[in-house]
C-alpha cells in the first residue's frame, strides 16, 4: 500500500496488517471498536481501555518508545495521533518503522472522520461507516439538553482548562455547557483561577486524574478552597481527555451527572 501522508511524506505499508501496535489510547479504542482488538501486540503506558490491553507490553509513553523492545515484536503497523506525539511519528519512520499518525481532533467530529480514516486504512470501510453512523446519532441526541455557563478543569499534572479550537469545548457547547474560556483563542490552557470567578459561571466541571479516588469529593475540596459557592460535577478521570469512540460514552454519561445535580440543587 502507497500513500501520501500529509506529516509524514510517502509511506509504503503493507496491504494487511496483522500485528499492530499503538501508542495512543484513542486509536487502541478504535482498534477494539472496529473489532481488531486480538491483533494488537503492544501499546502505550496510558492505553488501559478496554481492559484487555493491559496484559500487552508496554513500548512507550507517549513521547518516548522503547526501540528495541518495539523492534522485537516485529509490528507491520504502528499507530500514533499527531499533536504531541509528531516528533515521535517522524523519528519511528525515519527508524524504519510502518507508522501512520491519525489527526488530533478539533471537534467530536474530528474523532469520527479518524474513524472513517482508519476504516480505509485497515481495509473496514463498512464497518467504520456504520460505527460513526451510530455514534453521530448519539451525539445528535444530546444537543442541547442544557443551557448553561460552565468552568471546565482537567488535571494534568495542575489545573488545564479548554479556549476556542477544543473538541471538549465543542462537545460541552453542543451540550448546551458553554465554557466560560469560549473567547479564548487557545485550544488548553492554564487558566487565572480569579478570572474564572469574575466570569461567574453556573457549573464547576472537573476532571480528575484516571484512578483517583472519590473525584467528586475532590472536585467540591477544590471548590470550598478557592472560594466557589457552584453546583460541582466530576467525571471519573480521562473520559472528556479521551478521544476515541467511548468519548461518546463518556459524554452520555457526563449528561446524565449533570441533570443529577441539577435536580439535587
Amino acid at each position: 500500500m502507497r500513500l501520501f501522508h500529509e506529516l509524514l511524506g510517502p509511506l509504503e505499508l503493507p496491504d494487511r496488517f496483522l500485528r499492530i501496535v499503538s501508542l495512543a489510547p484513542n486509536l487502541t479504542d478504535a482498534l477494539f471498536a472496529l473489532g481488531l482488538g486480538e491483533r494488537l501486540v503492544g501499546r502505550s503506558a496510558f492505553c488501559h481501555r478496554p481492559a484487555q490491553v493491559l496484559s500487552l507490553p508496554v513500548v512507550a509513553s507517549y513521547t518516548k518508545t522503547r526501540t528495541e523492545l518495539l523492534r522485537s515484536l516485529e509490528p507491520d503497523l504502528v499507530l500514533l495521533s499527531t499533536g504531541v506525539q509528531r516528533e515521535q511519528a517522524l523519528r519511528l519512520k525515519e527508524a524504519g518503522f510502518p507508522v501512520f499518525a491519525v489527526p488530533l481532533p478539533t471537534s467530536p467530529y474530528g474523532i469520527l472522520e479518524n474513524l472513517s480514516t482508519l476504516g480505509h486504512l485497515l481495509d473496514l470501510e463498512e464497518r467504520a461507516s456504520e460505527l460513526a453512523h451510530q455514534l453521530a446519532g448519539r451525539y445528535a441526541a444530546l444537543k442541547g439538553r442544557f443551557a448553561l455557563r460552565v468552568y471546565f478543569e482537567m488535571d494534568l499534572g495542575g489545573p488545564i482548562t479548554v479556549g476556542r479550537g477544543s473538541y471538549i469545548a465543542q462537545a460541552l457547547l453542543h451540550l448546551g455547557l458553554r465554557p466560560i474560556f469560549l473567547d479564548v483563542p487557545q485550544a488548553y490552557f492554564v487558566p487565572d483561577l480569579s478570572e474564572v470567578a469574575r466570569r461567574k459561571p453556573d457549573l464547576f466541571l472537573y476532571e480528575p486524574k484516571p484512578w483517583g479516588k472519590n473525584p467528586l469529593e475532590k472536585a467540591q475540596a477544590l471548590a470550598r478552597e478557592r472560594g466557589w459557592d457552584l453546583p460541582v460535577v466530576a467525571t471519573d478521570g480521562d473520559e472528556l481527555a479521551h478521544y476515541g469512540p467511548m468519548f461518546f460514552g463518556f459524554l452520555e454519561k457526563l449528561a446524565g451527572r449533570v441533570a443529577q445535580t441539577l435536580a439535587q440543587a
